[in-house]
């Protein structure tokens, strides 16, 4: 039984808003605008600084909305910065190595143990795995581009790169020299 209200009118469906539409309407002006172009480049001739570096998302299955959360955070304080002056580099990066990117493939091709890696191929599952980064940080990227995350999109880095791991084992170096009985 429906009860009429003298108090409320009816939401009528031409009422409501859709968000959607309207979410990639303003994307796109945005991206016709430039404005995030100009943003990243807002104070790049700042003498102040503020380093922020994003703790990459694993790149192995869309984002989540806890992800979502964090990003926003993140967002926030690099535009509060970028507000105040400050010139920073808005790199975005993507987690590529671990278990559960791993664990997915494992799962994508059906195997059960590490022995299975071994009889369908050690490059083989490599290659499954970078696939599945290079797939999901291609659909994150994406995703966050619809939150309004600013980044320099294009120019992330990600973890399974030869530079990263070159950049560690030389850290690594490093310390060694330093304290040879670590």
């Amino acid at each position: 039984m429906s009860v009429k209200s003298s108090v409320f009118k009816p939401v009528v469906a031409a009422d409501r808003v859709d968000y959607p539409q309207l979410e990639h309407a303003i994307q796109y002006w945005w991206d016709e605008q430039n404005v995030r172009q100009h943003y990243l480049k807002r104070n790049e001739n700042s003498d102040k600084k503020y380093s922020f570096l994003d703790g990459p998302i694993t790149a192995n299955n869309p984002m989540g909305v806890h992800h979502a959360w964090g990003r926003t955070y993140k967002d926030l304080y690099q535009r509060f910065k970028t507000m105040q002056g400050y010139k920073q580099r808005y790199q975005n990066g993507f987690d590529c190595q671990g278990l559960w990117v791993e664990v997915n493939v494992e799962q994508d091709l059906g195997l059960k143990t590490k022995r299975d890696i071994e009889k369908y191929g050690i490059a083989a599952f490599v290659e499954k795995c970078k696939e599945r980064v290079f797939t999901f940080s291609k659909r994150q990227t994406e995703q966050s581009v619809r939150l309004g995350y600013w980044m320099d999109w294009g120019n992330d880095y990600f973890t399974l790169s030869d530079e990263n791991n070159y950049t560690i084992w030389h850290f690594l170096k490093k310390c060694q020299e330093r304290n040879p009985d670590l």
